[in-house]
C-alpha cells in the first residue's frame, strides 16, 4: 500500500477566536532602532524606548545572545501583545510598560 503525499499551502495560521489586544499594556507597535534598542507603543497610547543593549552584549546574556546580529534583531514582532523574536524570545509586555509609563525608556541589564 503506497501512501499518498499531502501537499500544504502556504498560509497564515488564523487565531479562532482572533486575538484582540485589550490590556493597557498589550503591545500595539515595535520599531528596531540602532544600538539593539526599540521603540514601543502600547494599546493605551504609551510609548518609549526598551534598551537592550547591556543584555544582548553581556556574557550573561542567555537567549538573547541570538540578537546580537543586527538582522536578528531586527526581525522583531509583536505576538499576543508582547514583543517577540524567532525562537521564543519574548518580553513581558507588563513589566516594559510600567517602566515606560515611570520613565520613558526601559533598559534591561
Amino acid at each position: 500500500m503506497c501512501a499518498d503525499a499531502v501537499t500544504k499551502e502556504d498560509r497564515t495560521p488564523t487565531l479562532i477566536p482572533p486575538f484582540q489586544a485589550t490590556a493597557p499594556w498589550d503591545v500595539r507597535d515595535v520599531v528596531p532602532l540602532p544600538g539593539y534598542r526599540l521603540a514601543v507603543r502600547f494599546i493605551d497610547g504609551t510609548a518609549g524606548i526598551v534598551d537592550l543593549s547591556a543584555r544582548v552584549v553581556s556574557p550573561k546574556a542567555g537567549v538573547f545572545a541570538q540578537l546580537r546580529d543586527p538582522d536578528a534583531f531586527a526581525q522583531v514582532y509583536i505576538e499576543y501583545g508582547a514583543v517577540t523574536w524567532p525562537g521564543e524570545i519574548d518580553l513581558a509586555p507588563d513589566a516594559m510598560h510600567d517602566e515606560i509609563k515611570a520613565h520613558g525608556e526601559w533598559k534591561i541589564q
